[in-house]
């Protein structure tokens, strides 16, 4: 079963950058929300059926903050919180998840951030200048008046540990991914944060710097391939027998919501692993960022809301 939602409010929302809002919430019964390391992120529930994950960032203790960037593209969710939401308004939201955590024993780390992929970094930062450890963060965004928190950082990056470096898209002021990886010091955890293409771009520098993974930690907002949507197969539940028929359109959690069937969800795009069914029979088509390669191979489990079906029929442990 899904853990209880908590209700709250938003107390505050403010223009933090062009097409960027952060929205303070807090507990609507005015008792403390549950606390948070950096890099983690809530699930909100918000109209329409849409569940979204955003990253919290510090503020008052006891209250969340995320910060959401307007979506032309997206999928109705942030164009809600931009356009409909309003202060006092009441939302549910779920407790904090850590799958991009920060290593506060490493000697220092390494921050790439791009565009809202800031938010977590930012977390990240103002922690390690809590504690005093080394940091530097090289963010890229299109232009100033696109880069949120930019006097923020600039204030932790004036206390001795901390380099902060801007760089702006659309003057060609990308970031030398490969450079900033060859020259980080010995034994710094590397973090990236930002648009699928930087992304893949600092896994191939790290890589090219001979960086162990276990030290490259990378936060995605949405998966390397689209969601399956060609239907065409059933899953069986392998509790109760109950068949469903996926359509053209539709995904598995899709049709697994629509009957009834209790599943956890968040993302919707295959990046978090909540919504990780196993898989008793029938062979999946994969397309998350959670699964390890042997996880993929074996075939025993799958991400509902993105991932397909190369047979026929897939029979779920549901």
């Amino acid at each position: 079963m899904n853990p209880t939602p908590i209700d709250v409010l938003i107390r505050q929302i403010r223009l933090e950058a062009a097409d960027i809002h952060s929205f303070e919430l807090e507990a609507a019964d005015g008792a403390p929300l549950p606390p948070f390391t950096p890099g983690a992120h809530v699930d909100l529930d918000l109209p329409g059926r849409l569940r979204r994950s955003y990253s919290l960032y510090g503020g008052a203790a006891g209250r969340w903050h995320i910060a959401v960037k307007r979506e032309a593209a997206g999928r109705g969710a942030s164009a809600w919180l931009h356009d409909v939401a309003r202060v006092g308004q009441r939302l549910q939201a779920h407790a904090p998840v850590n799958d991009f955590a920060l290593d506060e024993s490493a000697p220092a780390s390494v921050l790439v951030a791009g565009g809202i992929g800031i938010t977590p970094i930012l977390s990240m930062v103002e922690r390690l200048a809590a504690i005093g450890r080394a940091w530097q963060l090289h963010y890229v965004a299109r232009d100033a008046r696109a880069m949120a928190f930019r006097e923020r950082l600039q204030a932790l990056a004036a206390a001795p540990g901390g380099e902060l470096h801007l760089h702006f898209s659309a003057d060609n002021g990308r970031p030398d991914l490969r450079a900033i990886a060859a020259a980080a010091p010995a034994g710094a955890q590397l973090y990236a944060c930002g648009p699928a293409p930087m992304l893949d771009d600092f896994a191939a520098a790290v890589a090219a710097a001979g960086i162990e993974p276990a030290r490259c930690h990378v936060e995605r907002f949405g998966a390397a391939q689209a969601p399956a949507a060609e239907g065409g197969f059933a899953v069986e539940l392998a509790r109760d027998g109950r068949v469903f028929q996926v359509p053209k359109g539709s995904s598995v959690l899709d049709v697994l919501l629509d009957h009834g069937v209790d599943v956890a969800y968040s993302c919707m795009q295959g990046i978090c692993g909540s919504c990780r069914v196993g898989v008793k029979a029938g062979v999946p088509e994969h397309r998350d960022e959670c699964l390890s390669d042997d996880e993929r191979a074996a075939n025993t489990a799958m991400m509902v809301c993105c991932s397909g079906a190369r047979s026929e029929r897939l029979l779920l442990d549901l």
